[in-house]
């Protein structure tokens, strides 16, 4: 698989090949307590080589969050360069979760720290917020379509706070989340198999029957593991899609580290439920 190919292309082959299964790398204060390591950018460093060389190799994806990360300053940035690097360099494909969304040449910019291919920060994906409006994401997808790369956008997000916006009915009578998800269709018309822009859709909500969920791209979905969802839910959840679902698992795999194998067993667990409840066997 060349490094050229679109985002959705390397996406799709990556979930063929490895699974769907998607790990968030979240570095958060009383997880670094509970692997043993210091609240400082030498624990974030370990905690995060530790999970680039323990699951890279294996995983389809993994995704960064930004925040924990951004909280030591330029140095927890500087570890989150070599964490994007050196993930994708064993062969995950790297989502950097950073929700970025802003208007005109700040989201210009932003779109060229992560999407650009020459960036420090170059990641195969980004997560951005739509929440400006829709079309002020425009840099971030043009950034992404020049260099292959992708966007998963906020459209049905699992925090309870989420539904006051996302549920709010527009002039056309649609939900935003829905218009935000028929917006991604039109990005993602006439793509070669699987889109490279897709949509954050939480796995603990219900009743997405209704959400046009046949946009064409990827669903990152959170919520498997701690937030409560299984991946026995998925397949009653996203129906046709499920296929294009790519679960996000943070807390339900990185709670058995630090120890690398144990790291592996855990996500391999995962992966197999995943793998049965998406094919059914």
């Amino acid at each position: 698989m060349t490094h050229d190919a679109p985002f959705g292309t390397r996406l799709r082959r990556a979930m063929d090949e490895r699974g769907p299964l998607c790990v968030g790398i979240d570095p958060h204060a009383s997880l670094l307590a509970a692997w043993g390591l210091d609240d400082s950018v030498t624990g974030l460093e370990r905690f995060s080589r530790t999970v680039v060389e323990a699951l890279a190799d294996r995983v389809a994806v993994l995704k960064p969050q930004s925040a924990f990360y951004e909280r030591f300053g330029s140095r927890g940035v500087a570890v989150l360069e070599r964490t994007v690097a050196d993930a994708r360099a064993a062969g995950a494909l790297v989502v950097t979760d950073a929700k970025r969304g802003d208007i005109g040449s700040t989201m210009a910019a932003y779109a060229e720290s992560f999407l650009h291919r020459d960036a420090p920060l170059f990641s195969d994906a980004l997560t951005v917020s739509p929440y400006l409006g829709y079309g002020a994401l425009r840099p971030a997808f043009d950034t992404a379509r020049e260099h292959g790369a992708g966007l998963f956008v906020l459209a049905l997000t699992s925090n309870p706070e989420g539904a006051e916006v996302q549920g709010a009915r527009r002039a056309d009578g649609r939900t935003v989340a829905a218009g935000v998800l028929d917006d991604l269709a039109a990005e993602n018309r006439g793509a070669d198999g699987l889109g490279s822009f897709g949509a954050v859709v939480g796995a603990t909500l219900a009743g997405l029957a209704d959400a046009p969920l046949d946009f064409g791209g990827p669903l990152l979905a959170p919520g498997i593991g701690a937030q409560g969802a299984t991946p026995a839910d998925l397949p009653a959840l996203f129906g046709p899609a499920v296929r294009r679902v790519v679960p996000n698992v943070s807390r339900g795999v990185l709670r058995h580290g630090p120890a690398p194998a144990a790291l592996r067993g855990a996500a391999e667990r995962y992966a197999e439920e995943i793998g049965r409840a998406v094919t059914g066997s």
